[in-house]
């Protein structure tokens, strides 16, 4: 029997889904995956950060600019030399709101004040800086929240654990946690071979990548071997921003 929590989680699902949609038709002439990091932990640049690097990747690490330098269940989250040094090495800095706020139960007002919020703080350390891509923060949005989002972002990311293949909402596109497969390396693996197949856009989250990870992070040598069957799939690995910037040049939005 479905526990009430699963009724709830169900029914805020299928809510975020049916509401605001911006709907993109895939039409990629290659599968693409893109490695993206919540929170934006430390670890998350120089563990994880270097590991893209050595196959020529980049990835897309999503911060709260109200959290930095916090120390956290994930661990100490990034200082402003980490911001710099992520832009400089061509990753790409996205946007969790200022303060983390909760993605269901915020008042619009105050959650997109705290979008502009996030994006002014970024600015005063990397002067003309404009975020171009959303990470929800918590759960999946209410459509209230999802439509606020929208109005700031090329586009915006959830969760969901599928990847993203035809008909994609830009305003709400699948993530695939990895720390909820870390276990199970053979399933992940499929999915990476079923994207390549669909030629879809698999996005690919966590946060700490750390040899004593949190809950919601990955040991490194589990991050690289993903890493590595990634790059010898075939698949172009790229940045959230970039790949939407490949996928609609492809196709009409």
């Amino acid at each position: 029997m479905m526990t009430l929590g699963r009724l709830k989680n169900r029914y805020r699902t299928s809510l975020s889904r049916s509401f605001y949609k911006r709907t993109l038709r895939l039409q990629s002439p290659v599968a693409i995956v893109s490695f993206t990091f919540d929170d934006f932990p430390r670890s998350a640049l120089l563990a994880g950060g270097s590991i893209l690097e050595r196959c020529g990747f980049r990835g897309t690490f999503y911060a709260s600019m109200g959290r930095m330098g916090d120390d956290t269940v994930v661990g100490t989250l990034f200082g402003p030399d980490d911001l710099t040094a992520l832009v400089s090495q061509g990753h790409e800095l996205g946007c969790h709101t200022f303060g983390h706020v909760d993605s269901w139960r915020t008042p619009p007002d105050i959650f997109e004040g705290s979008i502009l919020k996030n994006a002014g703080a970024a600015r005063e350390i990397i002067p003309g800086f404009v975020f171009r891509t959303f990470s929800y923060p918590f759960c999946q949005p209410h459509p209230r929240l999802k439509k606020r989002a929208a109005r700031h972002f090329s586009c915006c990311r959830g969760g969901g654990q599928n990847a993203n293949t035809g008909s994609v909402d830009l305003n709400l596109l699948n993530a695939f946690f990895l720390e909820k497969s870390r276990g199970d390396s053979a399933c992940l693996k499929r999915l990476v071979d079923e994207n390549r197949e669909a030629r879809g856009w698999l996005i690919l989250a966590t946060h700490d990548i750390s040899a004593d990870p949190s809950p919601f992070g990955c040991h490194p040598a589990f991050f690289e071997d993903v890493v590595r069957y990634v790059a010898d799939s075939g698949s172009a690995v790229l940045p959230v921003y970039a790949a939407y910037q490949a996928l609609t040049a492809a196709g009409p939005p």
